[in-house]
């Protein structure tokens, strides 16, 4: 009787309440990892920024429009001595004048800074695109190695599930065998201890699946509590279309897109530079009204003025102390330094794609090693029960083919995710994580 209630018990503890959990596809949780991610969104805040700053309006192309308005009133005693040797005196003598103007200003020409200057801020924005797509790659490696974690205690729970299961079988049928005097206590005793380490090791394995569940939340930004299950499907591209994406690396890879663009605005910061050495022709207009009210000891007692102006200026700074010439200088040393970098980059690259492609391989012959072994494993499983059942051998051999088939399939998922992050990892390095269906 105490054997049938410690079972109930444990079967209790172990029975998950059935309810309906939504499905979180590998497509919604992009989505929602793309909507919701705060890194995603910093970064297209970033790029939202970078926009404004290539816009027209910030190019130094249009000119600048300034309206001024003024009013000055003057009260003062004046003694005024004409050429006649006439002299009048006015105590108090009032002067109030008002102006108003519109003033134009443009930049004709200015040694060709700001047309380089306004290109490079155009490869600036485009700078910042790559940038966050780096983000999103980097994001979505982070999501799926969650997302694969999730899948993979998930089917681990499977399969302790199955073996808590083959194990209270046995227990079951050792208590009755107990029971009728066909085994000794010790039967039934190896199958309660192992039954408890069952029932351990699929607490564990839901505990640390909440866990990572919560994990996956995160990276979403959704609900903590969030209750869903994951698509434990994993299918592996093709071994020609992954060596079409692999020579296409230095093409696509991320890094390097950002290296030469980097080399391009230095280029152009450098060539913007160089307009130090040439004059700058500036265009000024400006349309103006005034009228003044003065005392008696004016020529005129009032004045009212109104009219356009207009002017060109020739500005060159023929020696500004040399600070000029340093920065044209500087600014070259930096764009060697780019591409340096490029080339540094360039070898980075190669050696990434040529360990990641190695990694790949690698994992996806151990998955099908593991997979093989699952089935050898499985049917070793098979003939041990019928041998156990016969007297052939002892508990504590059929329970080491029991682990050795929960060892194997445990180790067939976990290759099987690290095989497929390691062929997302490589399909970041080639530039073609976006492009693909996961």
């Amino acid at each position: 009787m105490q054997l049938k209630l410690k079972i109930l018990w444990i079967c209790c503890m172990l029975v998950g309440v059935t309810n309906a959990q939504e499905i979180l596809s590998k497509q919604e949780a992009i989505k929602e990892t793309l909507e919701n991610n705060f890194g995603i969104e910093i970064a297209n805040n970033d790029l939202e920024i970078a926009e404004n700053n290539q816009d027209i309006l910030n190019s130094g192309f249009l000119p600048s429009l300034t309206g001024i308005a003024g009013a000055n009133y003057n009260i003062e005693d004046q003694e005024v001595t004409f050429n006649n040797g006439e002299t009048n005196v006015v105590d108090g003598a009032e002067t109030t004048q008002y102006n108003a103007s519109l003033n134009l200003n443009y930049t004709l020409f200015d040694g060709l800074g700001r047309w380089y200057n306004y290109k490079s801020l155009k490869e600036a924005y485009d700078l910042g695109e790559l940038q966050a797509r780096q983000t999103i790659e980097t994001t979505i490696l982070q999501l799926f190695s969650v997302y694969y974690e999730v899948a993979r205690i998930t089917e681990n729970i499977e399969v302790l599930e199955q073996t808590f299961e083959n194990t209270k079988r046995r227990l079951t049928r050792a208590g009755y065998s107990f029971e009728y005097g066909q085994v000794n206590k010790l039967e039934v005793l190896n199958a309660e201890v192992d039954i408890v380490t069952d029932s351990i090791n699929l607490l564990n394995a839901r505990q640390q699946l909440r866990s990572t569940k919560r994990d996956l939340t995160v990276v979403l930004n959704s609900d903590l509590q969030r209750n869903f299950e994951v698509d434990t499907t994993v299918t592996f591209i093709g071994e020609l279309q992954l060596e079409e994406f692999v020579q296409k690396s230095d093409t696509a890879n991320v890094r390097l897109l950002q290296a030469r663009k980097n080399i391009r605005i230095a280029d152009y910061d450098y060539k913007a530079s160089k307009s130090v050495y040439l004059p700058s022709v500036g265009l000024t207009g400006s349309y103006g009204w005034n009228e003044g009210q003065f005392p008696v000891t004016s020529f005129a007692s009032s004045r009212t003025t109104t009219g356009f102006a207009a002017g060109v200026s020739l500005t060159w700074n023929l020696f500004d102390g040399g600070s000029g010439i340093t920065t044209v200088k500087n600014l070259r040393i930096q764009k060697d330094s780019q591409q340096l970098l490029l080339q540094q980059i360039e070898n980075e690259v190669k050696r990434d794609v040529a360990n990641a492609h190695d990694v790949y391989q690698n994992r996806l012959e151990v998955y099908r090693l593991q997979e093989q072994n699952v089935v050898t494993a499985s049917n070793n499983y098979d003939r041990s029960q019928e041998r156990y059942k016969l007297g052939q051998i002892t508990s504590v051999e059929l329970r080491q083919a029991q682990i050795n088939l929960l060892n194997a399939k445990t180790n067939k998922n976990l290759a099987k995710y690290e095989a497929k992050l390691a062929e997302l990892e490589l399909l970041q390095l080639t530039g073609q994580l976006l492009n693909v269906d996961f």
